[in-house]
């Protein structure tokens, strides 16, 4: 059986392509760099998106955009991989021209990353050098193993099928059979460096000691000795759990927390070397280490934050223990300018967000949060400091992997989101959600707890009311809530009846607004809507 050059060819750029990313990822452990070229290009993509088209992926994939994002990188650069394999067969110095073409762009995505410092092209330079030799290597099997077939006068194999006659192709679509010379130097050599990728990203796992070295100091936080003061248990209070079956928690776990960030590649940060700068429209600059901010005095706060991507009846929403030093307590530190309205923070990565500066010394819990439910922040939620406001969207009060305060103005300020359309100051709305029964379920008739949460972070909620098929509206009972700045459960006990029935829900907030049905999409600033369920009585 006769096997296609162009396939061979195409297989070859592939290989090239893995063995260029894994000695990358290789060389980004060693040199405890966080960024691997396809993480650099995936923000980049990111970062130069349209907001819609970034509002369009949270929508879709919640919370599951990054891994779609990555694979569609991945997708995107096995295609070219591929194409530069084909034109290597062809024409050797173009494939390896668009080969080294693809590592300068993975460079430029790498170098243009706000933290990005020579070493992060090391990875990058290596890797892509890599990926070129391998391919020259294997694509020089081919161009041998076509030359040894003329040379023998071999009949050349086109579209798959065997002719003796002209048709105007080249020598180039000639491929020779598995058991020739010239075929099996390449398989050898394809296998060969196939065999060397495996093992060099096997060890590129192992030796990955960065994420495992901020682990351990995450872990080392968790001591009861290695803070001023032992981290609270995160057993919510009670009466705040109606323990309906089904219906959100009270408390989110970590684990399920959400998380809506433009981090691809997770910032990296041991405590020790983590620094807080605090300057701009101040008295005196302050810079904090980590050790001297939680010795400032740690507080322990309950506060539900929101996403402004969340749709109406959406779960871009959670509600956590937080941990941490009251940010007006740092500011008071610097001494704000009298003239300062604004508040630009800034995270280990380069993401900025703008923040009102009354919404950090109004007297609410805004924290410089270091724990969450009880335990160090996760990396992925902020490690090792993070800002958390309650009343604010997250894309205006959230900056994770915080490093930087810059008192400011808003017109002197340009911050990640409001510079893209979004809203510039962000306060949360009040909203309602519908968790049971699920909206497409059925439920026997008769009595049917109806539940789920309301929220209007910083100012309360005082009712929730429920209706069915735009009856008249009727009062929810209500669990407890320890501040205004968590959410609150509610379960409301219908007699269901047999048919099929839209249930809606509102609330009401403690300084007496009733949210608005008129609806509207998440930008520029924030979904309103009634959440709506229709469900099945079966007699």
């Amino acid at each position: 059986m006769f096997v296609r050059t162009r396939w061979s060819a195409a297989v070859a750029g592939l290989i090239a392509a893995a063995l260029g990313l894994a000695v990358a990822e290789l060389l980004a452990a060693l040199l405890n760099r966080g960024v691997t070229p396809v993480l650099a290009v995936g923000e980049a993509v990111i970062e130069r998106s349209p907001s819609w088209l970034t509002e369009w992926a949270i929508s879709v994939f919640g919370t599951a955009n990054k891994a779609v994002l990555v694979g569609g990188v991945l997708v995107v650069l096995a295609g070219l991989a591929a194409g530069a394999g084909l034109l290597a067969a062809h024409h050797r110095g173009a494939g390896l021209a668009l080969a080294a073409a693809l590592g300068l762009i993975a460079a430029l995505a790498v170098w243009v990353r706000p933290d990005s410092t020579e070493y992060d092209l090391l990875p990058v330079i290596f890797g892509g050098g890599a990926a070129v030799v391998a391919l020259d290597r294997m694509t020089g099997r081919l161009h041998a193993a076509r030359a040894l077939v003329a040379e023998r006068g071999e009949q050349p194999v086109l579209r798959g099928r065997s002719t003796g006659e002209p048709d105007g192709s080249t020598p180039e679509s000639a491929a020779p059979s598995p058991g020739t010379p010239g075929r099996r130097t390449f398989i050898r050599a394809a296998a060969v460096i196939a065999g060397l990728t495996v093992a060099v990203a096997a060890v590129a796992r192992w030796v990955g000691s960065q994420r495992r070295g901020v682990e351990t100091s995450r872990d080392v936080l968790a001591e009861p000795a290695a803070l001023p003061r032992q981290l609270p248990v995160a057993d919510p209070p009670d009466g705040v759990d109606l323990g309906v079956r089904g219906a959100q928690p009270w408390r989110t776990p970590n684990q399920e927390f959400y998380r809506i960030d433009t981090a691809l590649a997770v910032p990296l940060v041991h405590p020790s070397e983590w620094r807080l700068r605090i300057h701009g429209m101040v008295e005196a600059e302050v810079a904090l280490g980590y050790d001297e901010l939680v010795d400032l005095g740690l507080v322990d706060r309950w506060l539900t934050l929101c996403c402004v991507s969340n749709p109406v009846g959406g779960d871009l929403i959670g509600n956590a223990l937080w941990t941490g030093v009251p940010v007006a307590t740092v500011l008071a530190l610097a001494g704000p300018s009298a003239e300062a309205d604004a508040v630009l923070s800034t995270s280990q990565d380069g993401w900025t967000c703008g923040t009102p500066l009354d919404a950090l010394t109004d007297g609410r819990d805004a924290l410089f949060a270091v724990a969450m439910n009880g335990e160090p922040l996760p990396v992925e939620h902020g490690f090792p400091v993070r800002m958390v406001v309650p009343g604010l969207y997250g894309y205006v009060s959230a900056t994770k992997w915080v490093v930087d305060v810059e008192v400011s103005r808003f017109d002197q300020i340009a911050a990640y989101w409001t510079s893209r359309g979004w809203a510039e100051r962000g306060p949360v709305k009040v909203s309602s959600r519908i968790d049971v029964p699920q909206s497409g379920g059925s439920v026997a008739a008769g009595n049917v707890p109806v539940a789920g949460v309301a929220w209007a972070q910083h100012r309360g909620i005082e009712a929730v009311e429920v209706r069915v098929d735009g009856g008249p509206w009727q009062r929810a009972d209500l669990g407890a809530a320890p501040t205004a700045d968590t959410w609150r459960q509610w379960v409301w006990q219908w007699d269901a009846t047999q048919g099929r029935h839209r249930l809606e829900v509102r609330a009401v907030t403690a300084d007496g607004e009733t949210q608005t049905g008129e609806t509207a999409p998440p930008v520029p600033d924030g979904s309103t809507g009634w959440h709506a369920v229709d469900v099945d009585v079966d007699a």
